[in-house]
């Protein structure tokens, strides 16, 4: 596949590890009309990490690894949109200075970019921290196929995810997919550059029959009928692709958030089922 990769500016973009925070007495009104004090956003998660199931955890919105975020909001809007998934980053702070891992995910409404570091960089960490990114991705083309809109996404890591060229488009590995009619929080969104949505999991047979039930962080989704070019929204024919980037919630609306790598208003993406497809055997994360 041709891209012009050649042509992408690598930008440093920074954020500092975010700690959680809670409103008032911290209880969330779930979809079941139960009241909870769930772990949810921020922080460090030391105990799943992208590959892991991202269904049945005991906490709201989890974020895999470390979660990033700018004070500054203007700067923390760069932050979002130009890291990618896949860029590289780095500590440059505290007792963990130096060591490196990547960017996994973004998640909007919170704001936070999610990081994968090893467990003994994890362990050296603090909320204190702060991470370099080498931001590169916004703005990739497929140069034979540029009604396919690329976002989100390291121009390596692209190239590492197995798509196969077509004359008339591209097929790429997915885990599963999911019709359009499933896609919950976030839509109405001006651009999914700067987040995610979620899958909707309060419908335990759609949960099932989907496969919804056995993602992991990671996994690549595709999104049927819809369309992600300025915006996610319904457009018959359309296909989106995207990466799990956070965990399932009690929330109406909301679940598993994907952030969309790319897009295609006439279906010229197709899947290849493969329940291997994951960031994390793309990064040789074990």
């Amino acid at each position: 596949m041709q891209t012009n990769k050649a042509s992408l500016p690598v930008m440093s973009v920074q954020g500092k590890v975010d700690h959680p925070i809670m409103s008032g007495n911290g209880y969330r009104v779930g979809y079941d009309g139960y009241g909870r004090i769930p772990m949810a956003t921020g922080g460090i998660i030391y105990n799943y990490k992208i590959g892991d199931s991202c269904m049945g955890i005991a906490g709201d919105h989890i974020e895999p690894g470390v979660s990033l975020k700018n004070p500054v909001e203007k700067e923390n809007n760069a932050l979002q949109a130009f890291a990618c998934i896949g860029n590289r980053a780095k500590v440059i702070s505290g007792d963990a200075k130096g060591k490196e891992g990547y960017v996994t995910g973004k998640h909007g409404g919170i704001d936070h970019v999610m990081g994968y570091f090893d467990e003994e960089t994890l362990e050296l960490m603090t909320t204190e921290d702060k991470v370099l990114i080498k931001a590169c991705g916004q703005g990739l083309k497929l140069i034979d196929h540029e009604e396919i809109q690329l976002m989100n996404i390291d121009p390596a890591l692209f190239e590492g995810l197995g798509i196969v060229e077509e004359e008339q488009g591209i097929k790429i590995p997915v885990v599963t997919c999911v019709p359009a009619y499933l896609m919950g929080s976030g839509l109405g969104s001006a651009t999914t550059m700067l987040g995610d949505y979620d899958i909707m999991t309060q419908d335990a047979q759609a949960n099932k029959e989907f496969g919804i039930n056995e993602l992991h962080f990671g996994d690549l989704v595709m999104i049927q009928d819809h369309d992600n070019h300025n915006g996610p929204h319904y457009r018959r024919g359309a296909v989106s692709v995207g990466i799990v980037v956070h965990a399932d919630s009690y929330t109406s609306g909301h679940g598993p958030g994907l952030a969309v790598i790319m897009s295609s208003r006439c279906g010229s993406i197709k899947p290849i089922l493969d329940p291997n497809a994951n960031i994390a055997n793309y990064l040789h994360i074990k």
